[in-house]
C-alpha cells in the first residue's frame, strides 16, 4: 500500500504542475482495532483545534478525524457552494484502496449555522456559517471493521519528501493511539443564566400572544447557560461521559481554532446510504420517571398530550413533504412512538424514502433545515421571528452537523443537547417549541430538562 501511496503522491504532484490546482490523494488501509477515544486524544498533541469525533446511535459507525488537509467554507447559497467545492476537489482526486467501504477515502465532516442572517456575536467567531474539514487522518470503524484513511493535498510546489513525512507521522500516531487513555475532569465553579429567566419567560408570553393573533403556528425559542470551570475543560473527558451516559444519541465533537462544539443529539436530520434516505421526526418531550411505573405514566401522558401531538404532527408533515420532493417513495408509521433517552423521552416517528437519482445528501439537508422541531411553522416566517426576538446567537446549535463521503453516502444530525467549549468556559443551549397554548413557566422547566445531558457530561449535575 505504501508504494501505491508514493506513486499516488508523485502522480498528484505531476498533475498539479500541469493544471496548477491542488490535487487530493486519499489512501485507505484496513488496520487493527484502535479505541476511538484514544485516537482522538493522541491527536491533541499535534492537531488540537483540528479534530472531530462522530458516533451514531447504533454504535455501527465511529469517525474520528485529525488534522485539516482541506477546508471548505462558504457564506452565500451555502449548501450549493459547499457541494460545488466538494465536487471540485473530488474531480481530480487520486484514490488508493483495496476494498469498497462507506465513510472511508475522500471524506468531509462539518456543519452549518442555524441562521446565516442572524446578527453575529463573538461567541461563534471561530466557526463560519458553513464549515467542513477534510481530515489528514480519518479513523473509520464501520460495523466492527477498522480503517485508516490518509488524505494529502499535493500542489505544484511539493516534492516526494511529503510521502516520507506522512509515513513517519502516521506510524507515530497509530502506535501512540494503541495505548490506553486516561480521562480527567475540570471542576465546575459557576453556572450563569445568560438571559435573565424572567426576561425569557416574558418573551414566551409575548410570543404566545402573537401566535394567537397571527399566521404563525409554532416558534422554537432557545436560551443559553454559561458554565465557568476552574481549569480548561478537557473535551476528551466530556466525550467519554457522553459516550457512557447518552448511548442512544449521535455523539459529536467538532473543533475549530481552539473552540469545540460538542453534543449528544437524539435527532437524525437525514442519512443517505446508496439510494435510501432516512429521517427522524422528533418533537414533544417530557422527563423520565424515577421508577418504571412513573416513567410509563409520563410516557403515556406524552403520547396522549394534545399540545405535544400537534407539535409532533407539524414536524411529520413538513419532513414528509420535503422527502417527497426528492424521493420516489416515502414510508412512515401512522402514529408516533416513544424514544427514551437517559434524561428525556420524546415523541418519535421514523421516515424512510427512496431517493431520485440526481438527489444529493446536501440537497436534502437544505430542504429539511430547519425542521419545525428547531425553527417552527411556517418555516421562513418562524426563522424571521426567531431572528428578531431571540436573545441568542445560535451558531451551530440546532443546525445540521455530520459527514459526507466521496460516493455520496452521508449522515447529518440536528445539533441539539450541545455545548460550545471555550477554554475554561462552556455555553449550553436548549430550546422548546412555543405554540398557542404554551405556558411560559413549563417551557422554562422543559429547557432545564434539556440542559441536563450536557450539564451531566460537564460535571454540573450532582449525582
Amino acid at each position: 500500500m505504501e508504494t501505491e501511496l508514493k506513486k499516488g503522491i508523485e502522480e498528484a504532484i505531476a498533475k498539479s504542475k500541469k493544471s496548477l490546482i491542488p490535487i487530493l490523494v486519499s489512501e485507505v488501509q484496513k488496520i487493527d482495532h484502535i479505541e476511538p477515544l484514544s485516537f482522538f486524544t493522541v491527536g491533541k498533541e499535534n492537531y488540537l483545534g483540528e479534530r472531530f469525533f462522530w458516533k451514531d446511535p447504533t454504535d455501527s459507525i465511529y469517525l474520528i478525524g485529525l488534522g485539516v488537509c482541506h477546508q471548505i467554507q462558504s457564506v452565500d447559497n451555502r449548501f450549493n457552494q459547499v457541494e460545488d467545492q466538494w465536487n471540485q476537489l473530488l474531480k481530480e482526486a487520486i484514490i488508493v484502496k483495496d476494498e469498497e467501504q462507506k465513510a472511508t477515502g475522500p471524506f468531509m465532516f462539518g456543519g452549518f449555522s442555524f441562521d446565516p442572517l442572524k446578527k453575529k456575536t463573538s461567541l461563534w467567531s471561530k466557526y463560519a456559517d458553513s464549515l467542513f474539514h477534510v481530515p489528514k487522518y480519518l479513523l473509520s470503524i464501520v460495523e466492527g471493521k477498522t480503517y485508516l484513511t490518509t488524505n494529502i493535498v499535493c500542489t505544484q510546489y511539493d516534492d516526494s519528501s511529503i510521502f516520507e513525512q506522512t509515513i513517519v507521522e502516521r506510524q507515530a500516531l497509530v502506535s501512540k493511539a494503541s495505548k490506553e487513555y486516561k480521562s480527567h475532569f475540570s471542576m465546575l465553579v459557576e453556572e450563569r443564566e445568560v438571559v435573565d429567566p424572567e426576561e425569557w419567560k416574558q418573551t414566551v408570553r409575548d410570543l404566545v400572544r402573537d401566535l394567537k393573533n397571527g399566521e404563525l403556528k409554532k416558534v422554537v425559542l432557545a436560551r443559553e447557560l454559561r458554565l465557568v470551570f476552574q481549569d480548561a475543560v478537557l473535551v476528551e473527558g466530556v466525550l467519554e461521559q457522553l459516550l457512557q451516559e447518552q448511548k442512544e444519541s449521535f455523539t459529536f465533537a467538532f473543533e475549530s481554532n481552539g473552540d469545540c462544539f460538542i453534543g449528544a443529539s437524539p435527532e437524525r436530520l437525514v442519512k443517505k446510504e446508496g439510494n435510501q434516505l432516512f429521517s427522524t421526526c422528533l418533537a414533544g418531550s417530557i422527563a423520565r420517571g424515577k421508577t418504571e411505573k412513573e416513567d410509563k405514566q409520563l410516557g403515556d401522558q406524552l403520547l396522549n398530550d394534545a399540545k405535544n401531538l400537534r407539535e409532533h404532527l407539524y414536524v411529520v408533515e413538513m419532513i414528509k413533504e420535503a422527502m417527497e420532493k426528492v424521493c420516489n417513495e416515502v414510508k412512515l408509521p401512522s402514529r408516533p412512538s416513544l424514544m427514551k433517552m437517559r434524561d428525556i423521552q420524546h415523541l418519535y416517528t421514523p421516515v424512510v424514502g427512496f431517493s431520485k437519482e440526481e438527489c444529493s445528501v446536501l440537497q436534502v439537508v437544505d430542504s429539511l433545515h430547519p425542521t419545525p422541531a428547531l425553527g417552527g411553522l411556517p418555516q421562513r416566517q418562524a426563522v424571521e421571528k426567531i431572528r428578531k426576538i431571540e436573545n441568542l446567537d445560535r451558531g451551530f446549535y440546532a443546525a445540521p452537523i455530520g459527514w459526507l463521503d466521496y460516493e455520496g453516502n452521508g449522515e447529518f444530525a440536528v445539533a441539539i443537547r450541545s455545548a460550545l467549549i471555550q477554554g475554561n468556559e462552556a455555553s449550553l443551549f436548549a430550546g422548546c417549541g412555543i405554540v398557542q397554548d404554551s405556558d411560559a413557566e413549563s417551557e422554562y422547566v422543559e429547557t432545564k430538562i434539556k440542559f441536563r445531558p450536557m450539564l451531566s457530561a460537564l460535571g454540573g449535575l450532582k449525582k
